[in-house]
Protein backbone atom coordinates (compact mmCIF):
# COMPACT_ATOMS: atom_id res chain seq x y z
CA UNK A 1 0.00 0.00 0.00
CA UNK A 2 1.42 3.39 -0.97
CA UNK A 3 1.35 6.30 1.46
CA UNK A 4 -0.89 9.28 0.64
CA UNK A 5 0.84 12.11 -1.26
CA UNK A 6 2.19 15.06 0.65
CA UNK A 7 0.71 18.55 0.30
CA UNK A 8 3.78 19.70 -1.68
CA UNK A 9 3.36 16.83 -4.14
CA UNK A 10 -0.33 17.71 -4.58
CA UNK A 11 0.48 21.39 -5.23
CA UNK A 12 3.17 20.48 -7.77
CA UNK A 13 0.81 18.11 -9.56
CA UNK A 14 -1.93 20.76 -9.65
CA UNK A 15 0.46 23.32 -11.14
CA UNK A 16 1.72 20.95 -13.82
CA UNK A 17 -1.82 19.87 -14.73
CA UNK A 18 -2.91 23.50 -14.96
CA UNK A 19 -0.04 24.32 -17.32
CA UNK A 20 -0.77 21.31 -19.48
CA UNK A 21 -4.42 22.23 -19.69
CA UNK A 22 -3.62 25.80 -20.72
CA UNK A 23 -0.98 24.86 -23.28
CA UNK A 24 -3.17 22.17 -24.89
CA UNK A 25 -6.20 24.47 -25.06
CA UNK A 26 -7.30 24.61 -28.69
CA UNK A 27 -7.83 28.37 -28.64
CA UNK A 28 -11.03 28.69 -30.60
CA UNK A 29 -14.35 30.34 -29.89
CA UNK A 30 -17.79 28.98 -30.70
CA UNK A 31 -19.95 30.78 -33.25
CA UNK A 32 -23.38 31.61 -31.88
CA UNK A 33 -24.87 34.37 -34.03
CA UNK A 34 -26.92 33.49 -37.10
CA UNK A 35 -25.25 36.25 -39.12
CA UNK A 36 -21.84 34.60 -38.65
CA UNK A 37 -23.23 31.28 -39.91
CA UNK A 38 -24.76 33.00 -42.95
CA UNK A 39 -21.50 34.77 -43.81
CA UNK A 40 -19.60 31.48 -43.58
CA UNK A 41 -22.18 29.83 -45.85
CA UNK A 42 -21.37 32.36 -48.58
CA UNK A 43 -17.62 31.73 -48.43
CA UNK A 44 -15.48 28.70 -49.28
CA UNK A 45 -16.99 25.23 -49.04
CA UNK A 46 -15.39 21.82 -49.01
CA UNK A 47 -17.52 18.71 -49.02
CA UNK A 48 -16.33 15.50 -47.39
CA UNK A 49 -17.81 12.08 -46.85
CA UNK A 50 -18.90 12.89 -43.31
CA UNK A 51 -19.76 16.60 -43.30
CA UNK A 52 -19.54 19.89 -45.16
CA UNK A 53 -16.91 22.44 -44.12
CA UNK A 54 -17.60 26.12 -44.69
CA UNK A 55 -14.70 28.49 -44.08
CA UNK A 56 -14.37 32.26 -44.22
CA UNK A 57 -11.49 34.65 -43.70
CA UNK A 58 -12.87 37.52 -41.62
CA UNK A 59 -10.18 40.07 -42.63
CA UNK A 60 -10.60 41.86 -39.31
CA UNK A 61 -7.04 41.55 -37.94
CA UNK A 62 -8.13 39.51 -34.92
CA UNK A 63 -6.29 36.22 -34.45
CA UNK A 64 -9.30 34.39 -33.02
CA UNK A 65 -10.39 31.15 -34.63
CA UNK A 66 -14.14 30.65 -34.46
CA UNK A 67 -16.02 27.41 -35.08
CA UNK A 68 -19.69 26.62 -35.49
CA UNK A 69 -21.59 23.35 -35.72
CA UNK A 70 -24.96 22.76 -37.28
CA UNK A 71 -27.14 19.78 -38.09
CA UNK A 72 -30.55 20.02 -39.72
CA UNK A 73 -33.57 17.89 -38.95
CA UNK A 74 -32.58 15.72 -41.92
CA UNK A 75 -30.04 14.13 -39.56
CA UNK A 76 -32.85 12.84 -37.35
CA UNK A 77 -34.38 13.61 -34.00
CA UNK A 78 -32.73 15.76 -31.32
CA UNK A 79 -30.78 12.81 -29.95
CA UNK A 80 -29.25 12.07 -33.36
CA UNK A 81 -28.49 15.75 -34.07
CA UNK A 82 -26.79 16.16 -30.70
CA UNK A 83 -24.75 13.01 -31.24
CA UNK A 84 -23.63 14.27 -34.66
CA UNK A 85 -22.63 17.65 -33.18
CA UNK A 86 -20.71 15.93 -30.36
CA UNK A 87 -18.75 13.93 -32.92
CA UNK A 88 -18.02 17.09 -34.95
CA UNK A 89 -16.88 18.94 -31.82
CA UNK A 90 -14.51 16.12 -30.95
CA UNK A 91 -12.85 16.00 -34.37
CA UNK A 92 -12.43 19.79 -34.22
CA UNK A 93 -10.81 19.46 -30.81
CA UNK A 94 -8.41 16.86 -32.23
CA UNK A 95 -7.55 18.33 -35.65
CA UNK A 96 -8.24 22.07 -35.77
CA UNK A 97 -5.46 23.43 -33.51
CA UNK A 98 -2.76 22.23 -35.89
CA UNK A 99 -4.33 23.26 -39.19
CA UNK A 100 -6.60 26.26 -38.56
CA UNK A 101 -5.47 29.73 -39.51
CA UNK A 102 -5.98 32.77 -37.29
CA UNK A 103 -8.76 35.12 -38.35
CA UNK A 104 -10.94 32.42 -39.92
CA UNK A 105 -14.44 31.17 -39.16
CA UNK A 106 -15.24 27.50 -39.74
CA UNK A 107 -18.68 25.89 -39.79
CA UNK A 108 -19.12 22.13 -39.86
CA UNK A 109 -22.47 20.98 -41.23
CA UNK A 110 -23.53 17.43 -40.44
CA UNK A 111 -24.65 15.10 -43.23
CA UNK A 112 -27.63 12.76 -42.90
CA UNK A 113 -26.55 9.20 -42.22
CA UNK A 114 -22.84 9.93 -42.62
CA UNK A 115 -21.84 12.09 -39.65
CA UNK A 116 -23.17 9.62 -37.10
CA UNK A 117 -22.24 6.35 -38.77
CA UNK A 118 -18.86 7.22 -40.35
CA UNK A 119 -15.77 5.84 -38.64
CA UNK A 120 -14.23 8.41 -36.30
CA UNK A 121 -10.75 8.13 -37.83
CA UNK A 122 -12.24 8.80 -41.27
CA UNK A 123 -14.03 11.89 -39.91
CA UNK A 124 -10.70 13.21 -38.61
CA UNK A 125 -9.07 12.54 -41.98
CA UNK A 126 -11.99 14.30 -43.68
CA UNK A 127 -11.42 17.43 -41.58
CA UNK A 128 -7.67 17.37 -42.20
CA UNK A 129 -8.13 17.10 -45.96
CA UNK A 130 -10.91 19.70 -46.03
CA UNK A 131 -8.81 22.25 -44.12
CA UNK A 132 -5.88 21.71 -46.48
CA UNK A 133 -8.16 22.19 -49.49
CA UNK A 134 -9.73 25.34 -48.08
CA UNK A 135 -6.35 26.92 -47.31
CA UNK A 136 -4.67 25.84 -50.55
CA UNK A 137 -3.83 28.75 -52.84
CA UNK A 138 -6.49 29.38 -55.45
CA UNK A 139 -5.38 29.42 -59.08
CA UNK A 140 -5.85 32.77 -60.78
CA UNK A 141 -8.44 32.86 -63.54
CA UNK A 142 -7.06 34.07 -66.87
CA UNK A 143 -8.53 37.38 -68.03
CA UNK A 144 -11.41 36.93 -70.44
CA UNK A 145 -10.88 37.89 -74.08
CA UNK A 146 -14.05 40.00 -74.31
Amino acid sequence: MTPPPTEDAIRAADKSEGLAAVSSCPGYAILAKRADFLRAAQARRQGTGGFLLQARNRHDDTPAIRVGFTCSKKIGNAVARNRAKRRLREIVRAVLPGLAQPGWDYVLVGRPGATISRDFALLKDDLTNALRQVHAPRPQKPPSAD
